[in-house]
C-alpha cells in the first residue's frame, strides 16, 4: 500500500487488459501470413512452429524480467526454422494494413472518456506496457481509437532494458511524467504481479482492473475497479 496523504499528480496505465481488451500479446495473425508466404504447401505446420517459438521466447524474457524486441523474436524464429522469417514478415507488412493483422485489438469503450476526465483534473497521464511489439504497432491503435493525444507519455518495454515488474521501468515512467515522489502517482493495471506488485514495490499507489485472465499474486491493491469509468472517482478520493 502506498500514498498516505500525498496528492496525486499523475496516473500511469498498463495497456493490454487495462486500456485495451485483453488479448495475448501474440502475433498469430502475423505468423499465419508469414507461414503462407514462406511455405504455402505446409503453412499450418510452419505457423504452429512460429507460435511455439514466440511462446517460449516470451516466457523466457518475462521470467528473466528482461526486455526484448520484435526483431529479436523474428531472428530467433528464423534461426530455429531455417527460413527467412524476417523477410516474410516485412514483405507481408508492406502488402497488408496493420489492422488486417490484428483485428481483435480494441480499446475499452470507456477508455477515451476516462482519460479525458483525468486530464481535465490537471493530472499527467502516461502509459507503460510490457511488449516486444515496436512502438509503431501500439501508436497506430492508440491513434485509431483517439487515445494517443491524451497519453502525454508512452513507454514500451521493447525500447527498454527490462520488463515490469522491474523497478527501473516504473522509475522511468515516473521521470517521464515528471513525478519525483512515487507516492504522487497511481498505476492502473490488470496483472497483480507485473502491474500491482511491481508498482507498489516502486512506491506508487495502485488500482487493479478486476479480471479473470491474469495469474493471481499475493498482493493487495490500493483500490480495485471493474471498469475504467470508476477510476476518476477513486482518484478524486485520493486528491
Amino acid at each position: 500500500m502506498a500514498g498516505g496523504n500525498q496528492a496525486v499528480e499523475a496516473v500511469i496505465f498498463d495497456w493490454g487488459g487495462t486500456l485495451a481488451e485483453f488479448v495475448p500479446l501474440e502475433m498469430t495473425d502475423v505468423w499465419t501470413l508469414a507461414a503462407t508466404h514462406l511455405a504455402p504447401d505446409r503453412d499450418t505446420e510452419v505457423a504452429e512452429r512460429l507460435c511455439a517459438v514466440e511462446a517460449r521466447f516470451w516466457a523466457r524474457t518475462a521470467g528473466e524480467c528482461r526486455s526484448a524486441t520484435l526483431g529479436d523474436l523474428v531472428a530467433e524464429a528464423s534461426a530455429e526454422l531455417g527460413l527467412d522469417v524476417a523477410e516474410a514478415v516485412l514483405e507481408e507488412a508492406a502488402l497488408r494494413h496493420l489492422d488486417a493483422w490484428t483485428p481483435h485489438i480494441r480499446h475499452f469503450p470507456d477508455a477515451a472518456a476516462t482519460l479525458v476526465a483525468l486530464a481535465q483534473r490537471g493530472l499527467r497521464l502516461g502509459l507503460l506496457s510490457n511488449t516486444h511489439w515496436p512502438r509503431a504497432f501500439h501508436e497506430r491503435f492508440l491513434a485509431r481509437d483517439g487515445l494517443v493525444d491524451a497519453l502525454q507519455v508512452r513507454l514500451y518495454t521493447s525500447e527498454m532494458t527490462h520488463l515490469k515488474p522491474h523497478p527501473s521501468v516504473f522509475r522511468a515512467a515516473l521521470d517521464a511524467v515528471g513525478v519525483v515522489d512515487a507516492a504522487a502517482a497511481v498505476f492502473v493495471g490488470d496483472r497483480p504481479y507485473d502491474d500491482i506488485w511491481g508498482a507498489q514495490r516502486a512506491g506508487l499507489r495502485t488500482v487493479l482492473v478486476a479480471n479473470d485472465h491474469a495469474p493471481p499474486w499475493d498482493v493487495r491493491p490500493d483500490a480495485t475497479i471493474a471498469s475504467l469509468a470508476e477510476l476518476p472517482a477513486v482518484v478524486d478520493a485520493w486528491r
